[in-house]
């Protein structure tokens, strides 16, 4: 069996996680919330939910139904060309789940944080069994939270046509960031109170533990994130044989240089990336992990603002040009990602950032055979962007009443 080096990292990050082509598909992952609004208080029971679900059969847009451990339902996409393929697949095959939940009185709930119910974790496979282990061993007090309570939804995107073009996918996905924090927040009731939190979902993810959940650096993306894996804790040694170890207390690197209680394989180095959930994960493809799960009315807005700021030549630059304004302006002592969290589109840098580059990708859409998107764009833009608000100022107000 062939052990693995810094070297054979650094390797397979460059030819897997980083594998460039041809810009221009979309993919895109919604999670939702599932509620029985006659047991408000209580979890749906995923064997129920998944029955529910198994009876529609094979999805006419070809999505993928998972389910995160709280019994969050996921819908992937498969990757398609631009943003409109990805969003009439999606919303196809959204439209016959959330029909056969619906006729059975459940519902599918677009919030990125559960604003009632306490966690609770159904799936009970190994993984999540040793996620949720790690984090009681590590002391982070989130971690039950972030695995059943929240929703968010991913946009997937092309990693670049070469090295140089991937360097600069990579740079501006990782800028864009805190603007999708602050423009989709929806998060901000907990256990029926406000948090003080527009987007309550990045700050338990944020305090679950930085070396995994941390943004990866702006520079070379292979360096950066083969940096960010060997510096990242182990979340668990897995045997097929034996108990799990969990929380070995030695980051990946160690693991490698100490070779102990064994040395790490391949599988080992996978298992260890699927367990890194940075706002931009490389997975041969950018992941864009920051922004919490929308009502129905909304969530094509943040494929469609994703997809024409990183694909279409006009947007990406104008986006590159607004986002060095903001980052350049940003107070070290108030962290960006933070203040896009807290204060969402009341900060005005983060406003005039958000009017621009939702500008730019209402221009964009036309040019990428998606206009059909155009007008929820726009109806997003006059609604939240230009108002200086986003989805959680609602419920705050409804909260407030």
């Amino acid at each position: 069996m062939a052990y693995l080096t810094e070297t054979d990292v650094q390797d397979y990050i460059h030819g897997i996680c980083f594998k460039t082509g041809p810009p221009g598909r979309v993919g895109a992952e919604t999670e939702w919330l599932v509620r029985d609004p006659l047991r408000p208080r209580e979890p749906v029971p995923l064997g129920r939910l998944s029955a529910l679900v198994a009876e529609i059969g094979p999805l006419p847009g070809n999505s993928t139904v998972t389910y995160e451990p709280g019994g969050q339902l996921e819908l992937s996409s498969p990757p398609l060309p631009g943003p409109g393929a990805a969003h009439a697949a999606l919303a196809r095959d959204l439209d016959l789940i959330r029909d056969r939940l619906h006729a059975a009185g459940l519902i599918l709930d677009g919030n990125g944080l559960d604003p009632r119910r306490p966690p609770v974790r159904q799936l009970t496979l190994p993984r999540y069994a040793a996620m949720e282990d790690y984090f009681h061993s590590a002391g982070c007090s989130t971690g039950p939270l972030m695995m059943c309570s929240t929703a968010s939804l991913q946009v997937c995107l092309d990693i670049g046509a070469d090295a140089a073009d991937a360097a600069n996918r990579w740079r501006l996905a990782n800028r864009l960031g805190p603007l999708f924090v602050a423009a989709f927040a929806n998060s901000p009731i907990h256990r029926g109170r406000s948090t003080g939190w527009r987007s309550t979902r990045w700050a338990i993810w944020d305090a679950i533990d930085p070396t995994r959940t941390s943004p990866v650096a702006c520079g070379d993306p292979v360096t950066a994130w083969t940096g960010y894996a060997l510096r990242a804790r182990l979340m668990t040694i897995r045997d097929d044989a034996l108990p799990w170890v969990i929380d070995p207390g030695i980051a990946f690197g160690e693991w490698i240089a100490e070779g102990r209680p064994r040395p790490p394989t391949r599988d080992d180095l996978v298992y260890h990336l699927s367990t890194l959930f940075p706002p931009v994960r490389p997975r041969g493809w950018l992941e864009l992990r920051m922004i919490d799960a929308l009502p129905d009315r909304w969530w094509p807005v943040p494929i469609a603002v994703a997809a024409a700021l990183l694909d279409d030549p006009d947007a990406a630059q104008t986006a590159a040009e607004a986002v060095d304004r903001l980052c350049r302006g940003a107070d070290p002592d108030r962290p960006l990602w933070a203040r896009a969290a807290r204060a969402a589109l009341t900060d005005p840098a983060l406003a005039e950032c958000a009017r621009t580059c939702f500008g730019a990708a209402a221009g964009a859409l036309g040019r990428m055979d998606s206009a059909d998107l155009g007008g929820v764009v726009d109806d997003y833009r006059e609604h939240f962007v230009e108002r200086g608000r986003c989805p959680a100022d609602l419920q705050r107000l409804d909260v407030a009443a």
